[in-house]
Order: C-alpha cells, then sequence, then structure tokens
C-alpha cells in the first residue's frame, strides 16, 4: 500500500514537472515567434506582398479545423474513448499535412501548379526577392517546422494508442501533443493576417 501510494506521488510530482517544462519551452517559442512578427512589421511597415488570398484562407482554416479534432482526441482519451481517441489524431494529422502542402508546396511554389481560382500559374516570391522574400520565407518556413514536428509527434502518439499505451489514467503524451499543436496554431492566428491581410499589396 504505502509502495502504491510513493508511486503515484512520485508520478505527480514528474507530471508537474513536465508541464512546467513544457510551459518553459513554449514562453521560449512566444519570444522566438514574436520576433518575427516585430522583423516583419519593421521591415514591410504597412504593405505586404501580393499573396494568394485564397489559398491563404483554406490554409489557415485547415489549421483551424485541426485544432477542434485534437481537442475531440485528447477528451476522448480522457474518458477512455480509444476509437474516437485514434480517429480525432489521424485527421489532425491529415490536416496538418494538408497545411504543409498548402503554404511549402503551393504558397512556396514549389509546385508550379494553377489554382483553380486562378487564371494562370503565378509568380511566388523566392527567398531572395527583398525583404518580402526574406521574411515571407522566415515566417512561414520556421512556422512550418513547427508543424512538421507537431505532425511527427501527434503520429508517434497514434502508433502508441493503437498498442494501446494510453489511458484516462495516463496519457501525458497526448495532452503534450494536444498543447504544442494548439500553440502552433494560434502562432498561425497570429502569422495569418500579418502575412496576407495587413497593409497595402506592394507593386
Amino acid at each position: 500500500m504505502a509502495t502504491a501510494v510513493t508511486h503515484a506521488a512520485h508520478t505527480r510530482s514528474r507530471l508537474k514537472f513536465n508541464r512546467l517544462g513544457l510551459w518553459l519551452f513554449l514562453v521560449t517559442e512566444v519570444f522566438m515567434f514574436g520576433g518575427f512578427l516585430v522583423m516583419r512589421f519593421h521591415l514591410w511597415g504597412m504593405t505586404r506582398p501580393d499573396l494568394d488570398q485564397i489559398l491563404g484562407l483554406v490554409v489557415t482554416s485547415v489549421l483551424l479545423i485541426s485544432s477542434f479534432f485534437m481537442n475531440r482526441a485528447e477528451l476522448a482519451i480522457a474518458h477512455d474513448d480509444r476509437r474516437n481517441f485514434l480517429w480525432g489524431l489521424l485527421i489532425t494529422g491529415v490536416l496538418g499535412i494538408f497545411f504543409l502542402v498548402g503554404v511549402v508546396a503551393l504558397e512556396w511554389g514549389l509546385l508550379p501548379v494553377r489554382l483553380p481560382w486562378e487564371a494562370e500559374i503565378p509568380h511566388h516570391l523566392r527567398p531572395m526577392d527583398g525583404v518580402y522574400g526574406a521574411v515571407l520565407f522566415g515566417m512561414t518556413g520556421m512556422h512550418a517546422l513547427h508543424v512538421l514536428s507537431g505532425v511527427a509527434f501527434i503520429f508517434v502518439v497514434w502508433a502508441k494508442g493503437r498498442r494501446g499505451e494510453f489511458s484516462s489514467q495516463a496519457y501525458w503524451g497526448v495532452e503534450f501533443t494536444a498543447i504544442y499543436w494548439h500553440f502552433v496554431d494560434v502562432v498561425w492566428v497570429f502569422f495569418y493576417p500579418a502575412l496576407y491581410l495587413i497593409g497595402t499589396v506592394a507593386h
């Protein structure tokens, strides 16, 4: 009995320090992403490049919807609903991949395709295109790297979940992944208007 109580106390203590470590890490991330926003307004002022508005709205919607399914997955495992937990994670991961395709492949122009709402294949900024290219690729590139990391976490947790490694009594890995994913989504909520909406289009 005493051993069980000691083990439970140790588990709670470890979980508390895990959460503290995660939040301290996210604080450092806030400073980094905040620095990107300061850079954007310092270098672009109240102007912006002519980016694809529909694509920007689509990838933003995809990322926000993914947060909904991530939250469903976390709530499901908290109630030992393994089926909805796994489906929620899988949908979140797939939507994360769609976001990466939209930003990296389409917005960056790595896939030279004409989207249905475009009359022709558009010209895309390149990293060497002055302050507009540097800021765009710096902000979207760093964010895409975090999304890619989040997708990797999601599929690792999904694989572990299929093996039954999480339950309502032990799901720190799920909680960590959910918090990280929601953080990445919140960052894009600030990046999206800064890149696509604020300022007049520079010619």
